[in-house]
């Protein structure tokens, strides 16, 4: 048993190298399964709001546009 012994300890740090190799790597490719999952439901989210929205007048001079309907004053009674 004597004999042994070196070698687990020349073969047990590799091994345990490789372990925590093994469990980093796995969570590096979860994290990036889940990034790009969530990723996916902010683009739908997004196309979702854009597409239910009305599309906004250009960027221009305000002053020539007619007000919203119902924003005058309101009418006396």
């Amino acid at each position: 048993m004597d004999a042994v012994w070196p070698y687990l300890a020349a073969i047990l740090p590799t091994i345990l190298v490789a372990i925590l190799f093994y469990f980093l790597i796995k969570s590096m490719l979860e994290g990036d399964r889940r990034e790009r999952l969530a990723q996916r439901r902010f683009e739908a989210e997004q196309d979702r709001a854009q597409a239910g929205s009305v599309p906004k007048p250009p960027a221009g001079n305000d002053d020539e546009a007619p007000p919203p309907a119902g924003s005058g004053p309101a009418p006396h009674a």
